[in-house]
Parts: structure tokens; C-alpha cells; sequence
């Protein structure tokens, strides 16, 4: 007779209040990132995008030594130029984008190697807290190759120019420590921490006003490609909006009834 076998999804989606989670779950690779695992990422979170009860999304990754410790090596070596552009880059570029202009806050709880696709990953999510035995890195020089999800140019907006260009031309990696430290993550936690942490951080956003959260995403994610002076306009323009919303007089009348706020997204 022979042996079933049971297939591995390589994303689980998991509840714990409002905050949805999300786990790459390729243990045996490391967590690394395919076309069909990047897929159901995605789908993973355009569900949880949907879901108004969900106001957090976490992602991590599965087993003790990985969040994403990148992309199947093999597979790109199978790859000529123009099908990786219009199949592999297209999804994961659409993927991360998806992630960045989430409605939702994000938060990046890295649980272990975070290296090519994973600190790209990285670089994606509002929120990065690290396990403080986390490495990161953009080692695809080191391949021939350089980063191709996002890397070269997220990295060169979140740290200094130079800082960057070290990174991306030698390929090193960096700890958890250095991240934090060079304005990539937020804090560095002991690990057996780590989700505790990013649950925690989590639920404090969760307890905000959705809708506000969405404007003011869209606010600092729109602003940031301005300049200044429109920036700034823009900026204006939203925080008025903002006061049509029921959720804005509801915070305003719970801090002068001295009560918690009762936001419902209105």
C-alpha cells in the first residue's frame, strides 16, 4: 500500500484578536520564497486585508531558524532574463508593493535569518521587530546577482546612502543589534520574546481607530514622495478629513469624559 503523504502549505494564517498573522512556513528551505509560496502570501494577505475585523497583520516565519533566509538558488539558476521578469520578479515586486501599501499597519516579527527576500520582506513592513539573534543581509553579489525584490531601492530610503551601498555592494551580512542601530528595525527582543513582543505592539495599534490608521498610512506613505511643500499640503488636507469621522469626536469627547475611547472605524 502506498504511503500517503501531506502536502505542506507554505503559508498558515492564524487569529489572535484583531491582529492577523501570517507565517511562512517552509522550514525545511529556510523559509525560502518560490513563485508559488510568494503567491500565497499574497492571497494570505489580500484575505486579511479584506477582513475588517483584522486591524494588525504580523508576519513571521515558521521554525527556529528563519524568517526568510531568501530565494530558491536553484530556481534562479534555472532562469533566463526576460521569463524571471515577467514571471518571478513580476510576482514578488507586486507582492512586497501589496505589503507596503497595506491599509493596515504591518509588523515583522524576524525570528531568525532575514537575508535577500527576506530583508526585502523586511523593508516592506511598517513595524520590524527582531529576535536579538536575528542576521540580515543582501548577499546576492556574492552570486553574480544583486537584489531584485525591492532591495536597492527601499534600503537606500530607510539608512544612509553610504551605509546602504556597503551592504548591497558586499554582500554581508549584519546582526539584530546593527539593525536596530542603523534604523532598520525597531528593537531587538530575546527570542523565546519575540512574538509576545510583536503581539503586544500589535494590539496597541489594534485599540486605535482603524479608519484614522488607514488615512494616516496613506498620509506618511504618500507624503514621503513629495516634497516638503506638498507634503505638507497634503497633510492638511487629510488631518481635515479626519474630522468628518465619527471616530476623530469619539477619542476627543472620551479624553474630556476622562473614559476609554470606543473606536469603531466610523
Amino acid at each position: 500500500m502506498a504511503q500517503s503523504t501531506t502536502e505542506i502549505t507554505p503559508i498558515l494564517t492564524s487569529r489572535d484578536g484583531a491582529v492577523g498573522v501570517i507565517t511562512i512556513n517552509r522550514p525545511e528551505t529556510l523559509n525560502a520564497l518560490d513563485i508559488p509560496t510568494v503567491l500565497r502570501l499574497e492571497q494570505a494577505l489580500t484575505e486579511l486585508e479584506a477582513d475588517e475585523t483584522v486591524r494588525v497583520i504580523v508576519v513571521t516565519g515558521a521554525g527556529e531558524r528563519a524568517f526568510v533566509a531568501g530565494g530558491d538558488i536553484a530556481d534562479l539558476d534555472s532562469r533566463q532574463g526576460l521569463a524571471h521578469y515577467l514571471e518571478f520578479a513580476e510576482v514578488i515586486h507586486r507582492c512586497f508593493r501589496r505589503f507596503e501599501e497595506c491599509d493596515k499597519p504591518t509588523i515583522a516579527a524576524v525570528n531568525g535569518w532575514a537575508l535577500g527576500g527576506g530583508t526585502e520582506l523586511l523593508l516592506s513592513l511598517d513595524i520590524r521587530i527582531v529576535a536579538d539573534n536575528a542576521r540580515f543581509g543582501l548577499p546576492e553579489i556574492t552570486l553574480g546577482l544583486f537584489p531584485g525584490a525591492g532591495g536597492t531601492q527601499r534600503i537606500l530610503r530607510q539608512m544612509p546612502s553610504c551605509r546602504a551601498r556597503e551592504i548591497v555592494f558586499t554582500g554581508e551580512h549584519f546582526t539584530a543589534a546593527e539593525a536596530v542601530a542603523w534604523g532598520l528595525a525597531n528593537r531587538a527582543v530575546p527570542k523565546a520574546e519575540l512574538m509576545a513582543e510583536a503581539l503586544a505592539t500589535a494590539q496597541k495599534i489594534a485599540a486605535k481607530s482603524p479608519l484614522i490608521l488607514k488615512l494616516l498610512k496613506r498620509t506618511l506613505r504618500h507624503g514621503q514622495d513629495m516634497p516638503l511643500t506638498a507634503s505638507l499640503a497634503y497633510e492638511q488636507a487629510m488631518v481635515s478629513l479626519v474630522l468628518d469621522s465619527k471616530d476623530a469626536h469619539e477619542g476627543c469627547r472620551a479624553f474630556l469624559e476622562k473614559r476609554k475611547a470606543s473606536f469603531t472605524g466610523r
